[in-house]
């Protein structure tokens, strides 16, 4: 993830709590697997020390990815939200022209995206095909099946 990563003031507050929780909890445990595994013999054939380790190394990459989203964040407050177009933390209800599906979605960063809770990123195709559009407008979503046409038919905050 590069560039600015826009949340809730709430996702911000559970990043860090994970960050916390992380770097505490969850280092003790990395260490004392560790701990446990040379206390059986020899490192060089100990697939416990290797597979400890090996996690201790997904474990530091994880809190450094949450490191950077955290550094890279802005909040972005609900109520300065701009609805006469799409934007990120807008709800945007959208019907497929081909199908007459209509869905409401949540634009929101990539750290926040949830399908099942209706909230898509905003570095999704669709969601980059919705920034910007207004009630009224078509969007052409390139998506890997091909171009689909989603018409804006309402947006808020």
């Amino acid at each position: 993830m590069s560039g600015i990563n826009y949340v809730t003031k709430e996702t911000l507050d559970q990043m860090m709590s994970e960050l916390s929780l992380l770097k505490t909890k969850g280092r003790a445990e990395i260490a004392r697997a560790i701990a446990e595994a040379r206390e059986k013999g020899d490192l060089k054939e100990n697939a416990e020390y290797d597979a400890a380790k090996e996690a201790q190394g997904l474990h530091e990459a994880k809190i450094a990815t949450l490191e950077n989203a955290i550094a890279t964040s802005r909040i972005v407050d609900a109520d300065s939200i701009d609805t006469s177009k799409v934007s990120i933390l807008c709800k945007v209800t959208i019907t497929n022209v081909a199908n007459k599906k209509t869905v409401t979605y949540q634009l929101v960063s990539e750290t926040e995206a949830d399908l099942k809770a209706g909230k898509i990123s905003v570095t999704s195709p669709i969601g980059k095909g919705l920034l910007g559009k207004q009630v009224g407008d078509v969007a052409d979503v390139q998506v890997p099946n091909g171009l689909i046409k989603f018409k804006i038919d309402h947006i808020s905050a």
